[in-house]
């Protein structure tokens, strides 16, 4: 794509600018002068979901950490189990742009079933911010993964006692799922210390054709052992 973006809406805040920009079809979300994602493949945003929905059979309380250009909250939203869904979303000028319906992609996510918030996700698994736990499914796609930050403040979210307070906020039998641009064996390791018996760790490497490469997306997710009988 070699036409320059046209920038439809920017504006500064506490952790750095957001801008949404249109590069002819595609829509494409900077933050802090960092690409975090367009809409010329959204298939990993969609597979975060839909990998999670598939591995819980009752996920009525769902978590999803950065509201991104809308396409894993509405993947979500699409399975008819789910009951209600928040989005915490760090960038409050994003979360007025959905509201506001500044591009389709992100407009008509808000309603009965879903709620934006403007809030650090991890503040709200810690029960400081935002709604209350807990969750069927927590969903993280906040950076490009654990080693290239949108943040740099996010570093924290992926170790071993943030994990620690994310397990705390699932549900008996609930699922943490946790989406990287890159294969992430840190990651890997800090779930494996914080889970306790009975609790599965995994690892999903998702290949994905973009623009003449194949690239490896990873999936690592963390389930919250049921009570004993299935209950």
């Amino acid at each position: 794509m070699d036409e320059p973006p046209v920038t439809l809406a920017r504006a500064d805040t506490a952790h750095g600018e957001v801008a949404l920009r249109r590069r002819g079809d595609v829509l494409e979300l900077v933050v802090d002068g960092v690409f975090a994602m367009d809409t010329v493949d959204t298939s990993t945003e969609v597979v975060l979901a839909t990998e999670a929905l598939g591995r819980h059979p009752a996920p009525r309380r769902v978590l999803v950490g950065g509201l991104g250009l809308g396409f894993t909250t509405r993947a979500v939203l699409d399975d008819p189990r789910v009951a209600h869904v928040d989005v915490a979303e760090l960038a409050g000028p994003l979360v007025a742009w959905a509201r506001q319906g500044l591009a389709p992609e992100l407009a008509g996510l808000e309603g009965p079933r879903c709620a934006l918030h403007v809030a650090d996700v991890a503040a709200v698994l810690a029960g400081r911010a935002g709604p209350p736990g807990p969750w069927d499914l927590v969903l993280l796609d906040v950076d490009n993964g654990p080693d290239f930050l949108v943040h740099a403040g996010n570093a924290a979210l992926y170790r071993s006692p943030a994990l620690a307070t994310a397990r705390a906020a699932l549900a008996v039998g609930g699922l943490l799922v946790v989406w990287s641009s890159h294969r992430a064996p840190g990651l890997l390791a800090a779930l494996r210390t914080v889970a306790e018996p009975g609790d599965v760790v995994d690892e999903v490497v998702l290949t994905v054709h973009r623009e003449g490469r194949d690239l490896d997306y990873a999936l690592y997710s963390f389930a919250r052992a049921p009570l004993p009988g299935g209950g």
